[in-house]
């Protein structure tokens, strides 16, 4: 129905439709005619759990975008989603959460749960031991554009950015 012509049936139930097969199998024409970015992502996750003696233990910022451009810059044929899964989410999370961190509908729960899962597997996969919870941290940098006559040079030679923190998610446990 997704990718099906326009008819009654997909134009009434667009929305239902949209909500299944979006983020995850979004089908678009961006591979022959990218958007150019006009912003650089960092996105950090950070994990925490109780001890068993109560304490609070919380780890070092992991570079969850230095491991997706890891992978790339290392793979002859770089998959499709090593390059954008992370970026979509983040996209989409902010798409359906604006500034305020609040779930409002059930997509807007969907892309924190799909944003939060995504970080989870990833740590999980890169170091030893158990967590309970996550946070992600993001460092938006705004991409310059050129300067007139092709040189490199950025306006005062500053670059603005902005750091953004979400809030801590209950994961389930991860451990090894």
């Amino acid at each position: 129905m997704h990718v099906a012509p326009p008819n009654s049936i997909s134009k009434r139930y667009t929305e239902k439709i949209d909500a299944w097969v979006l983020p995850l199998f979004e089908q678009n024409w961006q591979l022959f005619a990218p958007n150019p970015e006009s912003v650089n992502q960092q996105i950090s996750a950070r994990t925490g759990r109780i001890s068993k003696n109560g304490t609070s233990e919380v780890s070092r910022w992991v570079d969850l975008s230095a491991m997706d451009a890891s992978a790339v810059r290392h793979s002859v044929f770089p998959s499709h989603t090593a390059q954008n899964m992370l970026r979509r989410a983040w996209t989409s999370y902010v798409q359906e959460h604006g500034g305020d961190d609040r779930s409002h509908s059930d997509r807007a729960r969907m892309m924190k749960e799909y944003l939060r899962n995504i970080a989870a597997n990833r740590i999980a996969g890169d170091r030893h031991g158990t967590f309970d919870t996550i946070q992600l941290r993001v460092v938006t940098k705004r991409i310059p554009p050129p300067a007139p006559g092709g040189s490199d040079s950025r306006p005062n030679g500053r670059v603005s950015h902005e750091t953004r923190y979400l809030p801590w998610w209950k994961v389930a446990t991860h451990g090894r």
